[in-house]
C-alpha cells in the first residue's frame, strides 16, 4: 500500500519523525526527511536510505521550498506527516513573546502552509494522507505551556476543517494524539519540569508526566508510527477529522 508513495515527514532528524520516516522507508515509500538539524538529518536519511531537505518551518519560503523541491523530484506527494515542534515551560508571565511567535509559527502556520502546498497534488490525484502529530496537549491543557497548549489545540481546528474540505476528494487529514513519548523533546522537558517543580526526574516521570495515564509507561515512538502507517492504510480509508488519543487512559478520567 505504501510502495511507491511520496511522503514529507518534518521533524525528522530525531525521536517521532524520525521512526515514523523509518517506518515508512522500510514499506518502500520514497520519504523526503526535513529537519533543521542538517547534520544529524544527513546521517539518518543515509542510514535509512531516504531523501532529506533542510529547512526551517518556522519561515513561509522554507515551507514552500520542501514541497517544491519534492514535487520536483518525485511529480506528486502522497502523504504529508506534520511532526516538528518544540517545548517550552515556563509560567505565562514570564513566557517569552518572541518564543510564542515561533512556537506558533512552527507547529500551527506550518502545518497550514504545508498542507495548502502539497493540496493540489493530492487533490489532482484523488487520494491523500495528512497527518498532523498533535498531543494529548491538543485535548487537555496543563500549566506552563501556554503556547504548546495553544499550537496543538489550533492544529485539531486545523485537522478537522482539512477533513471536511478533503473528503470529496479521496483527502484524509487525522491527528494523532500521544501523550508523553520517549523522545529527545521530552527529555529536555523531563529536565525543565524537575527545574520547576524542584523535583527529581524520577519524580517528573512518576507524578507529573504518568500522573494521569493509567499505563505507567512512556509511549515508545515506534508506536506512534504503527498508528500513522494505519491512518495511510486501506484500513485507515474513511478515518478522517479524527483526534486519535494514544494517551495510555489519561482522558478517561
Amino acid at each position: 500500500m505504501l510502495e511507491n508513495k511520496v511522503c514529507i515527514v518534518t521533524g525528522a532528524a530525531s525521536g517521532i519523525g524520525l521512526a515514523i520516516a523509518e517506518a515508512f522507508a522500510k514499506d518502500g515509500t520514497n520519504v523526503v526527511m526535513a529537519d533543521i538539524n542538517e547534520e544529524k538529518l544527513k546521517i539518518e536519511s543515509e542510514r535509512i536510505k531516504a531523501d532529506f531537505f533542510r529547512t526551517d518551518l518556522s519561515k513561509r519560503e522554507d515551507c514552500k521550498g520542501l514541497v517544491d523541491y519534492t514535487l520536483d523530484k518525485f511529480l506528486k506527494i502522497d502523504i504529508l506527516i506534520n511532526v516538528a515542534g518544540i517545548q517550552n515551560v515556563s509560567p505565562i508571565e514570564e513566557f517569552p513573546e518572541d518564543k510564542w511567535d515561533f512556537m506558533i509559527s512552527l507547529m500551527l502556520t506550518a502545518p497550514f502552509l504545508l498542507t495548502k502546498y502539497v493540496w493540489n497534488s493530492m487533490k489532482e490525484q484523488q487520494w491523500g494522507r495528512i497527518i498532523n502529530l498533535n498531543s494529548i496537549h491538543g485535548l487537555v491543557a496543563s500549566e506552563f505551556k501556554v503556547a504548546y497548549v495553544s499550537a496543538k489545540h489550533g492544529l485539531g481546528g486545523l485537522t478537522k476543517t482539512a477533513a471536511l474540505e478533503g473528503g470529496s476528494y479521496g483527502i484524509t487529514v487525522n491527528s494523532i494524539c500521544p501523550a508523553y513519548v520517549r523522545t529527545p523533546l521530552v527529555d529536555n522537558q523531563i529536565d525543565a519540569q524537575a527545574k520547576s517543580h524542584g523535583i527529581s526526574r524520577d519524580e517528573v516521570i512518576e507524578e507529573v508526566m504518568l500522573q494521569k495515564a493509567v499505563i505507567k509507561k512512556l509511549i515508545e515512538p515506534s508506536s506512534i508510527a504503527d498508528v500513522a502507517k494505519f491512518l495511510c492504510s486501506d484500513a485507515g480509508a474513511h478515518i478522517t477529522g479524527s483526534m486519535i488519543p494514544i494517551d495510555g487512559g489519561w482522558t478517561a478520567n
